[in-house]
């Protein structure tokens, strides 16, 4: 006697990729762009009766339609790349850094002190621009050290620790905006030495953005061999797996986490020297922009292979810029072309999921039982 019964798996069963081909995840992050090009385009022909062609010729005349677009394109790149570089240690690390934020703004503080108290020519430019750098190296490394420390002593919740840390630092900028304002009763700092440019990046290949190039490119390929060659990118990898094989391998997680946290921030702090002395020559409280968050973006989809996440970078920049232009000359309002970003990027991160698991659908099994 025997019996058939049938054996029902889930409708969808969702099972990790391992092993895909490089050109084969790049194929898909491809097919994502195609796909938010056209749900873009779906979107702006059905809400606003444009051209959808039209609309992408404006958004690249935004970002890359002159010279000097081109530079505030890469200017606003080598920005968000500097942060991203300054997050992916800690990430690969999984401290999760949401701080990058404040920590931009105390290197811009210092930076921007610096300019102002010594901004009379007691010192000259090139050793202004060194001890800036260094100053505002060790603040961003000062902001990263203490929810380390308190993380590696007592295990408290990075996420909350960095975010809070956000705030206070924001608090801090406002303090020094109200400290330095100029015009007094202006609430804002103006534009720091704009008519000596003491504290201001000279200009590299007739660019004013040359040196933000040349500096992040460097940290690009720095941070690149640091975390893939060197001893403490192998500790740091060995702690982000798994904390009691990194006790069983001899290394210390707490030094490790307040280290790499030093490094972090230090190169976050860096970013906001960038932002003051070879862009904005100001502080706000809006110098970061936002950006320390759009960086756990770039990291993450990056992998936290840096120059992968320069082309991320790029891409981000891109669409900003570009949504802009087109938010500009098509009197279209920012929700508009926030939306049209949003679903580029929703795309690109959701190509992610394709790339790392994969889809099967329900089949039908029989077994029989005698």
């Amino acid at each position: 006697m025997s019996s058939v019964h049938t054996v029902r798996e889930p409708l969808i069963r969702i099972s990790k990729r391992s092993g895909m081909p490089v050109w084969k995840s790049w194929l898909i992050r491809l097919a994502a762009v195609l796909v938010a090009l056209l749900l873009s385009g779906l979107f702006i022909l059905s809400v606003t009766g444009l051209n959808p062609i039209k609309v992408y010729v404006a958004m690249f005349e935004g970002a890359l339609g002159t010279t000097r677009k081109t530079w505030f394109t890469i200017r606003d790149t080598m920005m968000l790349l500097c942060i991203s570089i300054g997050l992916a240690p800690a990430f690969k690390m999984k401290f999760w850094n949401i701080g990058a934020e404040g920590q931009v703004l105390v290197g811009g503080i210092a930076t921007a002190g610096l300019m102002i108290y010594l901004g009379d020519g007691s010192i000259s430019t090139p050793a202004l621009l060194v001890l800036m750098a260094v100053v505002s190296l060790l603040a961003g490394a000062l902001w990263g050290i203490i929810p380390a420390v308190f993380k590696a002593r007592w295990g408290t919740n990075e996420t909350l620790f960095t975010l809070m840390m956000n705030y206070v630092a924001i608090q801090l900028t406002s303090y020094c905006v109200a400290l330095w304002e100029n015009p007094f009763g202006s609430n804002t700092v103006g534009v720091i030495n704009r008519q000596t440019k003491v504290g201001w990046f000279p200009e590299v290949f007739g660019q004013n953005f040359g040196l933000n190039v040349i500096i992040v490119l460097v940290l690009t390929v720095g941070m690149y061999v640091y975390l893939k060659y060197s001893k403490q990118g192998y500790e740091i990898t060995v702690l982000g797996e798994s904390e009691n094989t990194a006790r069983y391998a001899g290394m210390k997680p707490g030094g490790v986490i307040i280290r790499t946290m030093a490094i972090s921030g230090a190169i976050c702090g860096l970013a906001g020297f960038i932002a003051v002395a070879g862009a904005s020559h100001t502080i706000s409280t809006s110098t970061a922009g936002g950006q320390g968050f759009t960086a756990i973006i770039v990291a993450w989809l990056a992998k936290f292979n840096t120059f992968v996440m320069l082309l991320i970078s790029f891409i981000l920049a891109f669409l900003q810029k570009g949504a802009m232009e087109i938010a500009s000359q098509f009197k279209l309002n920012d929700f508009a072309s926030n939306v049209i970003t949003g679903i580029i990027l929703f795309c690109i991160i959701a190509s992610e999921f394709f790339i790392n698991y994969r889809m099967v659908l329900r089949k039908r099994k029989e077994a029989e039982h005698k």
